[in-house]
């Protein structure tokens, strides 16, 4: 197995940081999603390297067992443990320890030897677990806001997955044995899907409450009345109090986001209105407003 340069991959030394090694994914991700690029087998080949490069690079542990085993960082745990056996039949060894003066690249015959999985096949083949895999789904706040079906084309596999409502900005859920396959009967990989939901024009999400500000004009704010307004689910009565100043605030309960994975639980929205001055004003309207500024 040839070794492969993940931090290459993403653009990064081995010095970055673990916000350089996800911003560097997101960057490439959004480059090479497949959805981006159709029909191109490049984007598709880059859009896997990725994945495979930030799930090792992203994980602390996963991270120093690359750094240090390179390309057999699987195996990082049985030569751990084989390495203790030797040292406990053998006795004591020199400072540099079991292959001590190895560097990370050249531990595949060892390996091979001890698994029995050597390149020209062996009847003692280690099973390896295949590779998690990384995606994104972008999503409207309406589209969050229920729950619904979508289909992700993975690897060249369709998988119809159900997004439950309340899903939030930068989640993120695992889907079992969706990743890469397993060698020599091991498992399959995860696949993990991030979640980016866009801001709405009009309502901002706070966890579960909404907040919206709504115009209303200065003869409603005086004298009250009623006003329907815009929702996520739908259109709103409210009664407007006489002599409603600007700023005011009304909470709405339950009327806000639904609560992920708790069926019927809603956050609040929160309405503020911005009393609107009228313009534009006829000869009679400006008459009126003269006599009630004398009164």
């Amino acid at each position: 197995m040839n070794f492969v340069d993940y931090y290459k991959i993403l653009g990064i030394d081995k010095s970055a940081l673990p916000k350089d090694v996800k911003n560097a994914y997101r960057k490439l991700a959004r480059k090479y999603h497949p959805d981006l690029n159709p029909n191109n087998a490049d984007a598709k080949t880059n859009f896997q390297q990725i994945n495979e490069a930030n799930e090792v690079l992203s994980d602390p542990e996963k991270r120093k067992k690359y750094d240090h085993y390179g390309k057999d960082w699987q195996l990082a745990d049985e030569f751990e443990k084989q390495k203790q056996q030797q040292s406990q039949s053998s006795g004591s060894r020199s400072s540099g320890g079991f292959f001590g003066g190895q560097s990370a690249g050249d531990f595949s015959d060892f390996f091979e030897s001890m698994f029995g999985g050597s390149r020209s096949g062996g009847s003692r083949q280690a099973k390896y677990r295949g590779e998690d895999y990384s995606t994104e789904i972008h999503l409207e706040l309406i589209d969050a806001y229920k729950t619904h079906k979508q289909t992700l084309s993975v690897n060249g596999k369709n998988i119809r997955m159900t997004i439950p409502a309340g899903v939030e900005n930068g989640q993120t859920i695992k889907i079992t044995g969706h990743g890469g396959q397993g060698t020599n009967g091991g498992p399959n990989g995860d696949l993990y899907i991030s979640f980016s939901v866009a801001n709405h024009p009009n309502m901002k999400r706070l966890e579960n409450n909404l907040y919206t500000t709504v115009e209303l004009d200065l003869y409603t704010a005086v004298l009250g009345g009623e006003i329907t307004i815009n929702t996520l689910d739908g259109k709103v009565k409210l009664n407007v109090k006489p002599e409603t100043q600007n700023g005011t605030k009304v909470n709405l309960k339950g009327k806000g986001f639904p609560v992920y994975k708790n069926e019927g639980k809603f956050g609040d929205l929160q309405v503020t209105y911005a009393v609107k001055v009228p313009t534009n004003l006829t000869a009679k309207q400006k008459e009126l407003f003269e006599e009630l500024r004398k009164l």
